[in-house]
């Protein structure tokens, strides 16, 4: 039993062939899910003034959940394409011929599906939980970091309740000022200020924003009937920021923030109730999209396994479709067990196991299983 988990030639031979297709997948499926995502967070962040590092660690923070989408397209992909390329190639006849089964091709295929299905565990169950936590945390001060150092021209700014900024004119992102106007009211004193140019940035600690002006004019109400007038070089003005925002929630408020460790012992520990409901049903939805990874190259490679003469083989758009499909009954399962509509045994597992029969089912079949003979798309050409 130990020697079949050794890898050997021919084993390592598909696995080797198996890796580039599948690491290109992964890559495209990423960015594609990652684009949307990344340009409304830009530009969210863009608005609060919030530095580059910041939106790298909200990346890193996103990682984590769209990879638990990209792995299952990526190596139904990546198998695909292998076994697709091998039938037009001729080796799946000629490994066919050498008394080489079709389920002894696919079997590195689903030990690489096995182990992914092992990671999607850790992923799903350890990793997700904390990083969705740690996003929501790190985009919560971003957005809660106090006023950016942005201006739009013609527009009014109110950093706070005493202060007012405008300007005629902004460039370079809202940070250099042309024609500014500040007025700043302190009790019984009003300072107004206005100057040709001016520029924001942020201070070297971060915690305020500051206002560089040149060749202005500070004009100066006490309210005893005397106004001063001032004229400056240059002054700097610091607007102070909310350095230390409320401090956000405690991790595991919401479901999808728990462990799986942590889901079953607050199932074990609540009463029967909406929260009780939601843990129950997330733990079953993520321990069933786990498992569904490891029978994903038992589909693909079925699939794969077209006649040569259909070059247009609809093979992986049915593999995409049924992913899809069955992506969506898992979570419309999630949705109705979470409201105590269902149980997870008929919404989130009965699929779960028509999923694994059925792709079980297909690579047998296509394997001559059920006809006494081995059979091969490549064989398919024959009427």
């Amino acid at each position: 039993m130990f020697a079949r988990a050794v890898p050997r030639t021919l084993d390592r031979y598909l696995l080797a062939q198996l890796l580039p297709p599948f690491v290109i997948a992964l890559s495209v499926v990423l960015a594609a899910l990652l684009l949307e995502r990344l340009l409304v967070l830009f530009n969210a962040l863009a608005q609060d003034g919030s530095p580059l590092s910041t939106f790298v660690s909200l990346l890193a923070d996103l990682l984590p959940h769209y990879l638990g989408l990209a792995l299952p397209a990526a190596l139904c992909v990546g198998v695909f394409t292998i076994v697709r390329r091998m039938s037009d190639n001729n080796e799946v006849d000629a490994l066919l011929a050498g008394g080489v089964p079709l389920t002894r091709i696919a079997r590195p295929f689903l030990q690489a599906g096995a182990w992914l299905g092992v990671f999607s565990v850790l992923l799903f169950g350890y990793i997700q939980p904390y990083a969705r936590y740690d996003f929501r945390l790190a985009f919560y001060f971003a957005s809660h970091s106090g006023w950016a150092p942005h201006l739009q021209g013609m527009m009014f700014a109110a950093p706070s309740e005493r202060l007012m900024l405008t300007a005629d004119d902004a460039s370079h992102d809202g940070s250099a000022l042309s024609h500014i106007f500040l007025r700043d009211r302190r009790q019984a004193t009003e300072q107004d200020i206005t100057a040709p140019r001016g520029k924001l940035s942020f201070s070297a600690d971060r915690t305020e924003v500051r206002l560089d002006l040149w060749d202005g004019l500070i004009l100066r109400d006490r309210g005893d009937g005397r106004p001063t007038v001032t004229h400056f070089d240059h002054t700097i003005k610091l607007i102070s920021q909310n350095a230390h925002p409320a401090g956000f929630r405690a991790r595991g408020v919401d479901a999808k923030e728990k462990t799986l460790g942590e889901l079953k012992s607050f199932i074990d520990a609540q009463p029967p109730g909406s929260d009780r409901d939601h843990a129950r049903a997330e733990l079953h939805f993520r321990l069933a999209r786990a498992l569904a990874i490891l029978f994903i190259p038992a589909l693909a490679a079925a699939l794969a396994l077209m006649a040569k003469r259909r070059r247009n083989s609809p093979g992986l758009i049915i593999a995409a479709i049924v992913l899809v499909g069955f992506d969506h009954m898992l979570q419309f399962g999630q949705s109705l067990v979470a409201t105590r509509h269902a149980h997870p045994w008929l919404m989130i597992w009965l699929p779960e196991l028509v999923f694994a029969v059925g792709s079980t089912v297909l690579l047998l079949w296509r394997s001559g299983w059920f006809v006494g003979a081995p059979r091969s798309g490549a064989r398919g050409a024959h009427p």
